[in-house]
């Protein structure tokens, strides 16, 4: 009997690092035969080539699919989702996978996602459910529930509104949050390997920023950079930024880094990714963390240290007590800071779950995978909550 065919999409190394053990489970598995497609940031020399982390990790990509423009305005990105359809098409044509898995919500994702509707090859969705309030991505998500047939979530209540979508209840899967796979399987690096990494005496306080561009708010970006460096500016710790990715206004907001940066050189560090393993690594060592990534809302719980968790770009997700919300201001920023420093606040974390599991969700998901029969998934029909009237003639 031959292996049936699932074809992982990629298109960031954060991306990349949250799928590492479900490929490896699916490169391992004897029923599933891995297939690997690799595009937008991955490719992108601005970015870094990271697909080359994945060739190092033993995934050869099958396809590189080229879609990313060189700008960050809101055109470019519509135009750099148009070239993915086209390029995911072919990809999908040469590969024929029984399955295509994918992760979250960015516009490379749907491209693939619309690409591999058309030609009738069924979706797997992992993170799911999710709301962003101040993100396009909220759509984007949503969009790519709708077009699949098998759905991964983070937590109850994201299963719950997968379903409330429509989806049948049997094809949602309630496995916990990916990335926390990492800390339990990855050997994190110790303090001493990680200063010289990071070019920085761990000695001292140090947090961790990621600020990302708020893309459902117009020209939003330099004034909430801005906010947050000048928040940033008193000189009682040091500060690792990550870069932001390629969204719409990212640009300006790494030419505001930079330039801090070099203003701050003798307790400012900026990398355009760490990648996973030095990223799960320094957090080891952080005070704090800093902006509005969806990594300090799933995966920085599991280390008991606050997440100050700026503006909107998260709002409508599930956070728990070590996460701090704020403002894009000054004032409300600084606050913040103050109250993740503040002894009292971080001994009333130290023991706090993290709402989004305890790791195992790359084996469930592998598990299912092998259980289910692709060939039956391709044709769906709507799922009516009860109560609800789903005879409408």
């Amino acid at each position: 009997m031959s292996r049936r065919k699932v074809c992982v999409v990629t298109g960031s190394r954060a991306e990349y690092g949250l799928l590492y053990w479900i490929m490896r489970g699916l490169q391992n598995s004897p029923l599933l035969e891995l297939q690997v497609i690799v595009t937008g940031m991955h490719l992108s020399p601005e970015f870094g080539l990271t697909y080359r982390t994945l060739e190092q990790d033993g995934f050869i990509p099958d396809k590189k699919v080229e879609m990313l423009l060189s700008a960050d305005t809101a055109t470019a990105i519509s135009k750099s989702t148009a070239l993915g359809i086209i390029g995911m098409a072919d990809a999908f044509e040469d590969l024929q996978p029984d399955l295509a898995l994918m992760l979250g919500d960015r516009f490379e994702i749907l491209s693939a996602a619309i690409a591999a509707t058309f030609q009738r090859i069924p979706i797997a969705h992992i993170h799911g459910g999710e709301s962003t309030f101040g993100l396009i991505d909220e759509p984007i998500r949503h969009s790519i529930s709708k077009m699949s047939h098998l759905h991964f979530t983070a937590t109850e209540t994201y299963r719950n509104r997968v379903i409330q979508l429509g989806e049948q209840p049997d094809r949602v899967f309630n496995v916990g949050a990916v990335g926390l796979d990492n800390i339990h399987k990855l050997e994190l690096l110790g303090s001493r390997e990680m200063e010289k990494e990071l070019d920085l005496s761990l000695n001292v306080p140090t947090v961790m920023v990621t600020f990302h561009p708020v893309t459902l708010d117009r020209n939003s970006a330099e004034d909430q950079i801005n906010a947050l460096l000048e928040a940033l500016e008193p000189e009682r710790y040091q500060i690792v930024f990550t870069l932001p990715n390629a969204d719409t206004d990212g640009r300006i907001i790494r030419q505001r880094i930079e330039e801090f940066q070099t203003s701050h050189s003798s307790r400012v560090r900026a990398f355009t990714s760490l990648g996973q393993l030095r990223y799960l690594s320094a957090l080891q060592y952080m005070t704090a963390v800093v902006g509005n990534s969806s990594s300090g809302l799933i995966e920085v719980p599991a280390f008991h240290i606050p997440t100050i968790n700026i503006g909107d770009r998260q709002a409508g997700r599930i956070a728990g007590p070590t996460v701090i919300q704020c403002e894009p201001s000054v004032g409300e920023i600084r606050q913040a800071i103050h109250t993740a420093f503040d002894p009292k606040f971080r001994d009333s974390i130290r023991q706090a779950a993290n709402p989004y599991g305890e790791g195992g969700a790359s084996e469930k998901i592998v598990s299912v995978l092998e259980s289910e029969e692709f060939a039956g998934l391709i044709k769906k029909s709507f799922y009516d909550m009860p109560g609800s009237s789903g005879d409408l003639a």
